[in-house]
């Protein structure tokens, strides 16, 4: 792990969503064994843009809504595929979320 990884919890997520960028997301990606596409940038960005714009991570329904104008009514299927620990676990770790509190891992 480079030495420039900010700060993290017991857990792997960033402690602070601004010390993100998008090398730390490449390393994040690294650790959860995913491999970033277009499509994952394209929600990462999504995910960033929704936190910046209104200060929470953004559930899963608005990521799925942003997918469906790009891949149609397979949105949902689409999101597991791209990250199949999860929402949770490996979008918003890898988008530099903190730990949703009230959200299950899955």
């Amino acid at each position: 792990m480079s030495t420039d990884m900010p700060e993290r919890d017991a857990e792997g997520y960033l402690v602070e969503p601004g010390d993100w960028n998008e090398d730390v997301a490449k390393a994040l990606a690294r650790e959860e064994d995913i491999d970033l596409s277009d499509d994952h940038w394209d929600t990462i960005r999504f995910m960033r843009d929704y936190y910046d714009e209104h200060q929470v991570i953004p559930d899963a329904r608005f990521v799925i809504k942003h997918l469906t104008e790009s891949v149609g009514k397979d949105a949902q299927k689409k999101l597991f595929v791209l990250y199949p620990y999860g929402y949770v676990k490996q979008a918003c770790k890898i988008a530099g979320m903190r730990r949703p509190r009230a959200w299950s891992t899955g």
